[in-house]
C-alpha cells in the first residue's frame, strides 16, 4: 500500500481552528489525523504542504519510524511545536491506515487493550460569569453530566502575580466549586504558566485545603528549577508538559523530580510512535501520563486508543461536550463521555473508527479563531 495524496480540512470556531489531515492510497483507504495548534494554523498548513510531498506521499503508511526519523532527523533543523504537529498528524493518519487495512483498532496495534473503560475529565465549561456561585452552579451540571472530574482556570488574565484580592477571588471559586461538587469529584485547577515561583507557590498552598487532583502548569514551561520551587512548596500534586514538543524536553523535568503527572499533547509530540516511547520512559518513574487535548472528535478518538492501551494512562481531558459541541457532528462515529460513569469506551471499529463528514466540516469555515489567555474574557471562547 502506498500514500498517493495528503489532503488537509480546517474547521473555523471562534477560539480555535481545527485542522483535518486526510492521506488517500493507492488501495482506496482514506486515514485520517487532527491537529489544533495555538494561532498559528497557516504556519500548521504551510509546514505539511512542504513535508508531505518530500516524506508521506509515494510512502507505505507502515513505515512510521522511517518518516518519524526523516522529519526529526533528516531534516536537521530541531523539531519544534509546528513540526511535531505536522508530524502528530501524518502519524495518527499512517496508523489509522494501518488499522483499516488489517480489520482492527489502532488500540490493538499499540499494544492491546490494558483497560475497558477510560476516564474524562470536562474543560471548556466555566465560560460565564466568573463570581464563585456561577462557577459553582456550572460545575454541578458538567457532575449531572456524567463527569467524575473536571478543570477550570479561576485567575482571569493574571499575569506573573496576582493583586491580593485576585488571590482570594481565585481561591473562593475554587472552595465554591469543591462544596458545589462534594469530595469525591476530581478538580484540576489550571494555571496556564501565568506565575513566578514566589506566586505559584503561595496560590499552591491556599488550595491545599480543597484537595485539588493537582495543579496545571504554574509557571512557564521552560525552567526546570523554577517548577522545582514550586514542587518543594506544596504537597499537591504538579502537572506540567502540554508546551512540551519531544522527549529532550520533558527530560530535565521527570528527571529532576519536578512533575507529577505528564501532560504532553499526542497531537503535538509526533504521534502514537512518541507517545509509547514517552509513556515507557515515565513508567520508570512511576509517573501517569494524562495527555492535554483540545481536539475535536478525531484527536479524541487518537487520544482514546492511546489510553485504551497505555497502563499508566490517568485521564483524558474533553471539551467537546462544552466548548463548541457541534464539532461532534464533523464525523461519523464520534467518542462520547457515558452519563453513567464519566468515561468513554473502548472504539472498537477499525482503525481510528471515525470519518470526517465533509458536508458538515463545509457549514464551519475558518474563523482566524484565537486564545488569547493574557486578555479579560478569555474563558468566554469566543475568540
Amino acid at each position: 500500500m502506498k500514500i498517493t495524496g495528503a489532503r488537509t480540512t480546517v474547521v473555523g470556531a471562534p477560539w480555535r481552528e481545527l485542522v483535518f489531515l486526510e492521506l488517500a492510497t493507492d488501495e482506496g483507504l482514506t486515514g485520517t489525523g487532527e491537529v489544533r495548534i495555538v494561532n498559528k494554523t497557516d504556519t500548521l498548513l504551510a509546514c505539511i504542504d512542504e513535508l508531505a510531498p518530500r516524506y508521506v506521499v509515494g510512502s507505505d503508511p507502515f513505515d512510521v519510524e522511517r518518516l518519524a526519523w526523516n522529519v526529526q532527523r533528516a531534516e536537521y533543523g530541531r523539531p519544534g511545536e509546528v513540526t511535531q504537529s505536522a508530524l502528530a498528524a501524518f502519524d495518527v493518519a499512517c496508523w489509522d491506515l494501518m488499522g483499516q487495512a488489517l480489520g482492527v483498532p489502532v488500540w490493538k496495534l499499540l499494544g492491546g487493550r490494558f483497560r475497558d473503560r477510560v476516564p474524562a475529565y470536562a474543560n471548556g465549561w466555566y465560560t460565564g460569569g466568573r463570581e464563585p456561585d456561577a462557577f459553582a452552579r456550572r460545575a454541578r451540571d458538567v457532575v449531572k453530566r456524567g463527569y467524575r472530574a473536571l478543570k477550570l482556570d479561576p485567575f482571569g488574565a493574571a499575569s506573573a502575580e496576582l493583586a491580593p484580592a485576585d488571590h482570594r477571588a481565585a481561591v473562593a471559586v475554587v472552595a465554591a466549586v469543591r462544596d458545589a461538587v462534594g469530595p469525591d469529584v476530581q478538580i484540576m485547577v489550571e494555571m496556564h504558566g501565568r506565575f513566578t515561583p514566589a506566586t505559584a507557590a503561595a496560590v499552591a498552598v491556599s488550595l491545599e485545603p480543597y484537595e485539588p487532583e493537582w495543579i496545571e502548569e504554574p509557571v512557564p514551561p521552560e525552567n526546570a528549577e523554577a517548577l522545582r520551587r514550586v514542587r518543594q512548596t506544596t504537597r499537591l500534586p504538579i502537572a506540567t508538559g502540554e508546551r512540551a514538543h519531544t522527549l529532550f524536553d520533558v527530560r530535565e523535568f521527570i528527571e529532576g523530580g519536578c512533575v507529577d503527572v505528564v501532560q504532553v499533547d499526542l497531537t503535538h509530540f509526533g504521534g502514537f510512535l512518541a507517545m509509547k516511547r514517552l509513556a515507557g520512559w515515565a513508567d520508570t518513574y512511576y509517573l501517569p501520563l494524562a495527555p492535554h487535548n483540545v481536539c475535536g472528535p478525531v484527536g479524541t478518538m487518537a487520544n482514546l486508543h492511546f489510553a485504551v492501551t497505555t497502563s499508566n494512562y490517568k485521564v483524558l481531558e474533553h471539551f467537546n461536550d462544552f466548548a463548541d459541541p457541534w464539532v461532534q457532528e464533523l464525523v461519523d462515529h464520534p467518542p462520547c463521555v457515558d452519563r453513567s460513569d464519566g468515561c468513554f469506551a473502548v472504539p472498537e471499529r477499525p482503525g481510528l473508527g471515525v470519518r470526517l463528514k465533509h458536508d458538515v466540516c463545509a457549514l464551519h469555515p475558518r474563523t482566524g479563531g484565537r486564545i488569547r489567555l493574557f486578555e479579560q474574557g478569555w474563558e468566554s471562547r469566543r475568540g
